[in-house]
């Protein structure tokens, strides 16, 4: 009885750990799709997303394509600049990821107040909340990270 309460617990053990596995691999790929998309195709896309959860005008889908542009190919530099840095073995000082984080933030506060101009208030609220939604998401995963799932 104890031998077979050892297999089933160690054969849990092990579905576990596959099912982590997994989980990381998919949103490693996830990421590459996003990495092999153009910064236009990308703003086009988050572009869309927008237009169907806030049920954007045909003028603030231009103004916040125009956005979302924008912030795309930033995000695309970032992103060749983080895996170059990757590659070469540098990590950022302490001083660095401040800046970067100061730099972050400071373009959440810009967008905020763009998105503020475009949209009513009524979608500016729903917009709000759901980049609270996927802040709470993103700390949820991150905390989760270290831990098994039951």
């Amino acid at each position: 009885m104890k031998r077979l309460a050892i297999i089933a617990v160690a054969f849990l053990a092990l579905q576990a750990t596959a099912q982590q596995k997994k989980e990381r691999s998919n949103n490693q790929e996830r990421g590459q799709k996003m990495m092999n998309l153009s910064a236009e195709e990308m703003a086009t896309l988050q572009t869309k997303k927008m237009t169907l959860h806030l049920d954007l005008t045909e003028s603030q889908q231009a103004k916040i394509h125009k956005l979302n542009l924008e912030n795309a190919t930033k995000r695309k530099a970032m992103m060749e600049t983080r895996k170059a840095r990757k590659e070469s073995g540098n990590t950022p000082s302490k001083e660095q990821r401040l800046a970067m984080m100061n730099t972050k933030l400071d373009h959440q506060i810009a967008m905020k107040a763009k998105m503020k101009d475009i949209l009513n208030e009524e979608q500016y609220a729903k917009w709000e909340k759901a980049q609270a939604n996927r802040m709470n998401k993103s700390k949820n995963r991150k905390k989760g990270q270290g831990k098994k799932r039951q």
